[in-house]
């Protein structure tokens, strides 16, 4: 499942989003509402994590929240910040905020908040995903081919569970690197090692090779 964090603080951040990837989420980062507007035009997360007070604005936080429940937004809205006063947590929650969490906080504590709220996206997290020989289990993250379980590693599953999401869509090189191998030395080189696994482990026509990038090929 999707989660944008929008946190203006690497520090925050950084420990954030490894440990929401480590719990298999497919997790992105904004620093400010510019690059916030860009993932969101780019996909709807299944939860967006906000902080309030963002570069542009001690409220920015607050106002994109606004703004987007006005344009239909219907996904969780947790709010992280710095405020604490009771009416900062009212006006949050008006605005269309699911929760609340002050900083600082417990790590443990955010993921339990955050397994909360998505645990109410349910139609996503449950779905089963069948394509030819292809079966894809996303609660379970269980894969099969011709009715045989296909072992992945947890990389493995997180490239497939994006192509499988949104089968007609071009992801980019660029892109998978900064999802899944933010850290790799050789970004590019490291996703078509992974696209050949999974190929391997498969069948060739699972991953389809486009200019710039892959979609999926089923």
């Amino acid at each position: 499942m999707r989660v944008l964090l929008v946190e203006d603080h690497q520090d925050l951040a950084r420990p954030l989003l490894r440990v929401l990837a480590q719990d298999r989420y497919d997790a992105v980062w904004a620093k400010n509402l510019r690059e916030a507007y860009a993932h969101l035009a780019e996909a709807e997360p299944d939860l967006l994590v906000l902080d309030v007070m963002l570069p542009e604005g001690e409220d920015a936080g607050f106002e994109l929240a606004d703004e987007l429940r006005t344009a239909g937004y219907s996904k969780s809205i947790l709010f992280l910040t710095a405020r604490d006063a009771v009416e900062d947590r009212i006006r949050g929650l008006d605005l269309g905020g699911d929760d609340y969490l002050s900083k600082p906080f417990d790590i443990s504590e955010f993921m339990a908040r955050v397994r909360a709220l998505l645990r109410r996206e349910g139609p996503t997290k449950n779905a089963v995903f069948e394509r030819g020989a292809l079966q894809v289990n996303l609660a379970l993250r269980q894969v099969f081919w011709s009715e045989h379980e296909v072992p992945l590693t947890n990389k493995e599953f997180a490239l497939l569970e994006l192509l499988v999401l949104q089968p007609e869509r071009v992801y980019y090189l660029e892109e998978l690197v900064e999802r899944l191998f933010p850290q790799a030395d050789s970004g590019f080189i490291t996703v078509r090692m992974y696209v050949m696994r999974l190929r391997d482990k498969l069948s060739p026509q699972t991953i389809q090779t486009v200019p710039g990038g892959y979609r999926f090929g089923l």
